[in-house]
């Protein structure tokens, strides 16, 4: 086990190596930063000052192995206070440090530069920035894990049912629809559109209602199942409505709405709006559009997998095996189908979950939400690398940690995975 951890960290750290190389020189090979950061009449001074600040005056293989010196706990630097090498107790985090002949080495909290533009330590932009992305992620997550797990087992449990066809089309759609669309188009409908008012066209609700209840009457009275056509006569009736609502538009009569309150909920905001004499306030509605938003894709992805996974697992011989046995279903399904139908779940929740991180830029950009994909697109449009490079990092950091507790957590919920 020990030893299985230490060699999936390893493999870990490799990867977190090879996403730093590259992101190195793809942003150091990209041009001096220099030039887009000072006015168009500085002097050659001030810029020769500001690339020595920033250490861009180095050769880049120096500039590179400075970085990850940097990045490391344990890092090498000069004794000497007045050395360009040297430890500097204000800007980086030390815990301990050992002196070896002119050097020392030093024990400290990963450093990842200043930024560009505001001078502040970038790992303190990112503390700053982390907690509103992680709260997004948390929710989008757990809401994806909920009602994606519900809706695919009720799918499985009920395959070929309205209930199926369901949710299995509107998995799609959620699958289909990128993150940016699906951002503008909910913070347009329930911030703007729906805000005061939820207005519904009357005529397709009553189609729908109509053409069900009668299939519903027409099943028991011919003692049918009670769900055997269900799906086409709600796509007819729903056709048929928007028709009638069609035709009620065109000639200027018939025209039935259905009127509910309306969401209250802003374009955008941030978990705390600043007010002038109260301060930071708490705003929990202000999460509602943001955490749907970030949580269709993954809950999409959730319904396919438990459902197609649980359908698998119940054709199984032990299932076969189980039922012969007499125990009910809701044993089967509890102690039997679900642990072995949960692995490919489990990879999509830990994948998607990292992948928040990166994803939510589109949506906090959208929404005008306050954490770390809003301070990354700001970076990337002020030329910040060390910020841009920092969230790079900080994220693929989160996918090495997440993808071992995933391979750990495999061993509990599947014993017949051994980690040794």
């Amino acid at each position: 086990m020990v030893r299985y951890v230490f060699s999936k960290l390893g493999y870990g750290l490799l990867v977190l190596w090879g996403v730093v190389t590259i992101v190195f020189f793809i942003f150091t090979l990209g041009g001096d930063p220099v030039e887009n950061l000072v006015a168009e009449n500085a002097t050659q001074e001030v810029k020769d000052a500001i690339r020595q600040k920033y250490n861009l005056d180095l050769p880049i293989y120096q500039q590179y192995f400075r970085y990850l010196n940097d990045l490391s706990p344990a890092g090498v630097y000069s004794s000497d206070s007045t050395s360009r090498y040297f430890a500097d107790p204000q800007l980086y985090a030390i815990g301990a440090s050992v002196n070896i002949g002119g050097g020392a080495v030093v024990f400290k909290a990963p450093y990842l530069n200043r930024s560009y533009v505001s001078d502040r330590s970038v790992s303190a932009i990112i503390r700053d920035a982390m907690p509103g992305t992680i709260v997004l992620a948390i929710l989008a997550m757990g809401l994806a894990i909920v009602l994606g797990m519900a809706i695919g087992i009720g799918s499985a449990l009920n395959k070929d049912t309205i209930l199926d066809h369901t949710a299995l089309v509107l998995s799609v759609l959620g699958m289909s629809g990128p993150s940016f669309f699906m951002a503008i188009l909910l913070a347009w409908l329930g911030g703007y559109v729906w805000y005061e008012v939820l207005t519904i066209p009357a005529w397709p609700v009553v189609f729908l209602l109509l053409f069900v209840c009668s299939r519903w009457f027409w099943n028991r009275r011919h003692k049918a199942k009670w769900s055997a056509g269900m799906g086409t006569s709600a796509v007819v009736g729903i056709g048929v409505g928007m028709v009638a609502w069609g035709v009620s538009l065109i000639f200027g009569v018939g025209e039935w709405y259905m009127h509910f309150p309306g969401t209250g909920l802003n374009m955008t905001g941030s978990l705390y709006d600043v007010d002038v004499w109260k301060g930071e306030i708490l705003q929990p509605r202000n999460l509602i559009l943001p955490v749907l938003t970030l949580g269709i894709r993954p809950l999409a992805v959730i319904v396919q997998l438990t459902r197609n996974s649980l359908l698998e697992v119940m054709e199984q011989p032990f299932i076969r095996t189980a039922r012969a046995k007499g125990l009910p279903e809701r044993a089967i399904l509890v102690r039997h189908a679900l642990p072995n139908a949960l692995n490919p779940v489990i990879t999509a929740i830990s994948g998607w979950f990292a992948s928040m991180l990166a994803g939510a830029v589109f949506v906090e950009f959208v929404f005008g939400w306050k954490g770390l994909g809003l301070e990354t697109y700001n970076a990337l449009e002020n030329d910040d690398l060390p910020v841009v490079m920092g969230a790079v990092v900080v994220i693929a950091a989160t996918f090495v940690v997440i993808n071992l507790l995933t391979d750990i957590l495999y061993s509990v919920i599947d014993p017949r995975v051994r980690l040794d």
